[in-house]
């Protein structure tokens, strides 16, 4: 599996967790710095410039309040607000947590932590929005990759009409407490315009909390979303809360809320309705105040007519609705959205004087992105990173090996049976995402219910 093109620093006292951090990151990411001082980050920052940081809440013996670790955030933010910061610490506090994410940690990390946690809350994070532009004294990389943004927008580029009409709906609704939900492709931008509602809301001086739904086994949803008592099952050593009590006072963005099984959207529709929740393990309600966004890239409608997603939870989460529009679908934009990533990634790989040729905009112009806006990012990064001169030519992109499953995968066949063809195109979709059933199931428009369902109708 080819590794994220992004540099990770952890800072920790413990040299035993900084070995086996990086054993297990460096098989993912390409670069992972780590550093058991917090007094040696700033130059670390300046000659890495990390995509992410962890950063560890305690470094002195005895002392487990994490204020250490708040003071070095609040540092890290000051020399660059545009740092992301997940904290970890082996002293699980809620209202520590919560401190944290108002301060502008983006996540909290508990420590001993599951690798494939761990590794789902980077990947998150990392693919949450636009990647932050290094500027220098001067200003001229964060003035010039601005220079496309609209006023007040900062994370979101572009001049299209269809995007503006997404600018209208999040200046009407994000000042307002109703429930949003946000439809759109894969890496159309759903988490980018979450935040950017929050940012313009009242709440916005208070957290903001994203949990990926799609993540989240039947197992998990319950203790994960609403928490649990010491006791509650043979793991739970301790109280913890729950994403909506961490999230109380501000905003939460249940991301792939059309993944979730019939079964665990009527739970989820009665925290809802109740605004209150309850921890596994015990019988008393905790109110909860928060501002809710969802967002899914499944027709919920078609949901909704086969039984799947209920329509009674649709009404609730859907007050107010934006749709993003496909980068297809935004025209001009492309070319907006190349040079802000351009200007972005030339700097982090120090090639200042980097271009595109005018055959590779045009390439840009004509390709259909069905990855979307992340797929141009990625596609953007890795040609500066492959290109030897500072222009960066059609040889020094990749836009074949991006394309999506439709336009790869789904040639003419040798049988028109339709069953067949069915099953085939389930089966690739499993294959390519070497079983993750989110993914295949975004891929194929089905939700993991249905692609079950299908799984076990063909023997996959």
């Amino acid at each position: 599996m080819a590794k994220q093109a992004a540099t990770l620093l952890i800072i920790d006292d413990d040299d035993d967790i900084l070995i086996s951090a990086k054993l297990f990151l460096k098989q993912h990411f390409a670069l992972v710095v780590t550093c058991n001082s917090p007094r040696e980050m700033n130059a670390l920052l300046s000659d890495h410039k990390p995509d992410l940081i962890l950063l560890d809440m305690n470094y002195r013996k005895g002392i487990n309040d994490g204020k250490e670790g708040l003071y070095w955030l609040r540092h890290i933010l000051e020399i660059d607000a545009n740092h992301q910061v997940i904290l970890m610490t082996a002293f699980g506090d809620v209202e520590l947590a919560v401190n944290a994410l108002k301060t502008g940690a983006r996540d909290f990390i508990l420590k001993p932590w599951n690798n494939d946690k761990l590794l789902a809350t980077l990947q998150t994070t990392l693919d949450s929005g636009v990647p932050k532009a290094h500027g220098n004294a001067s200003g001229g990389t964060a003035s010039a990759s601005s220079k496309n943004k609209v006023p007040g927008f900062d994370e979101l580029v572009g001049e299209s009409e269809s995007l503006k009409d997404v600018f209208k709906i999040i200046e009407k609704a994000a000042p307002t407490e109703a429930n949003i939900l946000i439809l759109g492709e894969n890496g159309t931008g759903k988490q980018v315009v979450a935040r950017q509602i929050h940012k313009h809301s009242d709440r916005a001086k208070q957290v903001f909390l994203h949990v990926d739904l799609g993540s989240l086994s039947e197992n998990l949803f319950e203790s994960e979303l609403f928490g649990y008592a010491k006791g509650a099952f043979t793991d739970a050593k301790e109280d913890k809360a729950g994403r909506f009590e961490e999230a109380n006072g501000g905003t939460l963005f249940l991301d792939e809320i059309g993944n979730l099984t019939l079964p665990l959207q009527a739970k989820l529709l009665t925290v809802l309705q109740n605004r209150s929740v309850t921890r596994l393990g015990e019988n008393k309600p905790r109110s909860v105040d928060i501002r809710l966004i969802t967002a899914t890239n499944a027709n919920v409608n078609e949901l909704i007519a086969k039984n799947e997603f209920r329509q009674d939870l649709y009404f609730r989460v859907n007050t107010m609705e934006i749709n993003l529009p496909p980068l297809r679908a935004r025209k001009g934009d492309v070319g907006l959205l190349s040079e802000y990533y351009l200007l972005t990634y030339k700097e982090k790989y120090k090639k200042p004087q980097a271009t595109f040729s005018k055959a590779v905009l045009t390439a840009f112009e004509n390709y259909s992105w069905p990855g979307n806006i992340r797929e141009l990012q990625h596609v953007v990064e890795r040609a500066i990173i492959m290109s030897d001169g500072n222009e960066i030519g059609v040889g020094d992109i990749q836009l074949s090996n991006a394309k999506s499953l439709s336009q790869t995968e789904t040639a003419l066949p040798e049988t028109v049976d339709l069953e067949t063809m069915e099953r085939n195109l389930v089966k690739r979709a499993i294959d390519k995402y070497q079983g993750n059933i989110s993914k295949a199931a975004a891929e194929l428009g089905l939700t993991r219910a249905a692609l079950y369902r299908r799984m076990e109708k063909f023997g996959l």
